[in-house]
């Protein structure tokens, strides 16, 4: 179980993260077609989000060098792990880091900040990290006269039947991540 979840810094985890961790051993121990795909995969957090009426979210945390690998077989872990903590949604996202500014470079690492540490960057990749696998197809920043600003997200609609339920949820998990306001939806398409 230990070896499912490695904090960063020797913190310890909680009692929710070893949970999340041992499901992902007992999948991989019951399923022979995700066990190499999954034997070298590690999470590195978990937490859980109370969302409107009563309901939960779990989102996991991997390193971002095992985001590719978690891709692989994302829809099948997220399914077995729903089923597992019934009646919640689970999100996965890579742990990014985010550079300020003023970052200065060391003397062994020379150049400017990289664009993928930037706040815009992040944000958007944690917003393709949330709807994977399904693709977003576009985005409009809509305006309010009282200065707030919500991005509406569409969504590929050959994904609606499988997301349609999880809108919300991804909302709620954006918000909760980025303290930005975002809307879902699905492309209305005129005839």
């Amino acid at each position: 179980m230990a070896s499912k979840i490695v904090k960063s810094a020797g913190a310890q985890a909680d009692e929710f993260e070893l949970s999340v961790a041992q499901e992902l051993l007992n999948l991989e121990s019951y399923a022979p077609e995700l066990k190499a795909d999954l034997h070298s995969s590690f999470i590195s957090a978990a937490k859980e989000l109370d969302l409107d009426g009563g309901r939960k979210a779990i989102i996991i945390f991997v390193p971002f060098r095992q985001l590719k690998d978690f891709h692989k077989v994302q829809t099948r872990i997220v399914r077995e792990l729903e089923k597992k903590f019934s009646g919640r949604h689970v999100v996965i996202v890579a742990q990014r880091t985010i550079l300020p500014k003023s970052f200065n470079r060391s003397a062994v690492q020379k150049g400017p900040r990289p664009v993928s540490r930037t706040l815009t960057a992040v944000h958007e990749s944690i917003l393709e990290d949330i709807v994977y696998p399904t693709e977003i197809v576009g985005k409009r920043i809509r305006y309010k006269t009282d200065g707030s600003k919500i991005l509406k997200v569409f969504l590929d609609p050959k994904d609606l039947v499988n997301v349609e339920t999880k809108l919300d949820t991804f909302a709620k998990v954006y918000k909760a991540l980025t303290n930005k306001e975002v809307v879902f939806e699905f492309p209305v398409e005129n005839p």
